[in-house]
């Protein structure tokens, strides 16, 4: 089971970018896919995830109106797209994955990790 997180960078203020997290030895659909961000300073948390072939989603509250997680079944990845980035978004971005139906909120139940990504925006 393997998770790799790739599309970080440097972005101006009101930017986006597009996460991307590669699944391989498991099918996703059969998995809840989280999108998890740890701040300098701060502890990681839960911004965003994805549950099973239904596609239920959640977002933090700051998420909400501005990231958008969706998956390509085809190419066994899902993504975040950010949009109308800020200052405050800069952060490490890891995508990690656990079975099960539901969307849990806090890192520590999630069971696989992928390497982090690195989001930078400032002017």
């Amino acid at each position: 089971v393997q998770l790799q997180a790739f599309g970080g960078g440097w972005v101006q203020p009101g930017g986006s970018l597009r996460l991307s997290c590669a699944i391989s030895g498991f099918p996703q659909d059969f998995y809840v896919i989280g999108w998890i961000r740890q701040v300098p300073g701060k502890e990681r948390e839960v911004i965003s995830c994805i549950a099973k072939s239904d596609g239920t989603t959640y977002y933090v509250d700051f998420a909400k109106g501005r990231f958008t997680i969706f998956r390509d079944a085809a190419k066994n990845t899902t993504y975040l797209q950010m949009n109308y980035l800020q200052p405050k978004d800069t952060a490490v971005y890891f995508c990690a994955a656990l079975g099960g139906s539901t969307c849990p909120t806090a890192p520590k139940y999630y069971h696989y990790w992928g390497q982090g990504t690195q989001v930078t925006v400032s002017s």
